[in-house]
């Protein structure tokens, strides 16, 4: 299999699925697999705030976001999703290995989620609200 464009969602999904690029007779199904995973990985904060979709094979992992950090990880997400639902493995060992991984990538992406909100200044109304209890401490304690 010639090695393609891995900057194509659509394309590089079909190669971790050993499916020839040429090969457009799954190219519907593959796609709504991946973009279900897409959802999935919205529910979990990851991802623009609009949600993504993959449309054909221009649609690119840097249109899902720029972190390439980020991107490795949600590549192997989807790629491992899409894989249990187009050929998942007759083996149920390998099932549960890949379903084992795709389990520690959901909590990877979770943390990734969290830490992303921790970076964003307060709310307004909290901070006057935090400010307006700090005065009342001070007051109830005799401080000016």
């Amino acid at each position: 299999m010639a090695l393609v464009n891995n900057n194509s969602i659509l394309m590089s999904v079909k190669q971790m699925l050993n499916i020839e690029p040429e090969e457009m007779g799954f190219d519907v199904q593959i796609g709504t697999y991946i973009n279900a995973q897409f959802m999935t990985l919205h529910q979990l904060g990851i991802g623009p705030d609009e949600g993504f979709s993959v449309w054909d094979a221009d649609t690119v992992w840097t249109d899902f976001s720029t972190d390439k950090t980020l991107l490795e990880v949600v590549k192997q997400y989807v790629c491992l999703k899409v894989r249990m639902m187009f050929d998942p493995p007759a083996s149920s060992i390998v099932s549960d290995a890949i379903n084992n991984q795709i389990h520690e990538l959901e909590w990877r992406l979770n943390i990734q989620a969290e830490k992303a909100w921790e970076e964003y200044p307060q709310d307004k109304n909290e901070e006057e609200t935090n400010s307006s209890e700090d005065d009342l401490v001070s007051e109830e304690a005799g401080e000016p």
